[in-house]
């Protein structure tokens, strides 16, 4: 008689498999937003003439560069759970405070530092407010976007132009690549604060905490993390980068306004989930927020070159991307699971 043999069971998947399996999904969303790039940059190189001049697409990086630094810091953010409203404020007040210091006689060497201490102060102020008396990130930060609006309207509710010699070079000047073809300085700024901050993110132990803290700020602390000092310290990185935009985007307009960036921190919210990382924290990439700004500036450009739709039409594309990519991140983390 023949003895009937049960089939091999399937070993479990080990832990390192299951990340391994994570790591894969993490990219995916990455991956969809580059292919959107593509297939939309396509899309115009097919239908609008000169479209596909080098320089249409470097002026994408020309005139988001102040939003690339913004989504820069929002990123930090972000990737430990939390959210900061007060961005575009802060870039307002930056642009408000050093028009009107630049105006009364005050020496660019000590508006520039002085305005970059005052946003990173403010970032410093509401990661400490937030950590020590465990206020929401949403209300802390949307105190911090009022007090910042209304600091600007009250110093000055008019446009201030800005003359300074320095601040009138930074915005005039120019690195050619070829005839026709160059960026400005505020492009390679921003830059080098995305390689610095990719940089902090996959290589020291503050990114790693970062990353820790998004995904499980309770097992963060009990593997003997600083998971109080690393919270405040990405809001202060955020207020920096968001009074580092101020300045880009007072070389961009070379004026100071109460009313600049009305909106910018819903559109630095949009590029770092459409980038893909994830809105409850712990996976993405900077380099996606990189693609999600660029994305939103490939938009804008399209609409440009089609000439007959409103400009209403970017929020509309921008807010059927992000639906599709929240869809996008819950899929993924649920078959993680």
């Amino acid at each position: 008689m023949t003895a009937v043999t049960s089939p091999p069971r399937t070993a479990p998947p080990t832990s390192a498999a299951r990340r391994r399996r994570w790591a894969d999904r993490r990219h995916v969303p990455v991956l969809v937003t580059l292919a959107l790039l593509v297939g939309m940059y396509g899309t115009g190189v097919a239908n609008y003439e000169n479209f596909s001049d080098t320089q249409v697409l470097l002026n994408v990086f020309v005139d988001n560069a102040f939003l690339l630094v913004v989504a820069a810091g929002m990123t930090f953010v972000i990737l430990t759970g939390g959210i900061d409203l007060s961005v575009g404020a802060v870039v307002a007040l930056t642009t408000v405070v050093a028009a009107t210091l630049l105006h009364a006689g005050w020496p660019a060497a000590v508006v520039l530092p002085l305005v970059l201490l005052m946003g990173t102060l403010l970032g410093l102020g509401m990661g400490a407010v937030i950590h020590y008396f465990k206020v929401e990130p949403f209300i802390a930060t949307l105190a911090g976007m009022f007090l910042a609006r209304g600091l600007s309207l009250l110093i000055n509710r008019n446009s201030i132009p800005i003359t300074d010699p320095f601040w009138t070079a930074m915005a005039q000047k120019r690195i050619r690549f070829a005839p026709g073809i160059f960026i400005s300085t505020s492009v390679v700024i921003a830059l080098v604060v995305v390689l610095v901050a990719a940089y902090v993110l996959a290589y020291t132990r503050f990114g790693r905490t970062v990353y820790a803290i998004g995904g499980n700020a309770d097992s963060a602390l009990l593997m003997g993390l600083p998971v109080g000092r690393t919270r405040i310290a990405v809001y202060t990185v955020s207020g920096f980068c968001s009074s580092l935009g101020g300045v880009l985007l007072s070389f961009y307009m070379l004026s100071g306004y109460s009313l600049h960036a009305q909106g910018m921190e819903l559109d630095a919210i949009a590029a770092v989930v459409i980038g893909g990382v994830l809105l409850t924290g712990g996976s993405g990439y900077l380099f996606g927020t990189v693609l999600g700004v660029l994305l939103l500036g490939l938009i804008q450009t399209i609409i440009t070159f089609q000439g007959t739709l409103s400009s209403w039409w970017t929020k509309i594309v921008i807010g059927i991307l992000l639906f599709g990519f929240i869809v996008l991140q819950r899929l993924v983390t649920r078959r993680a699971r």
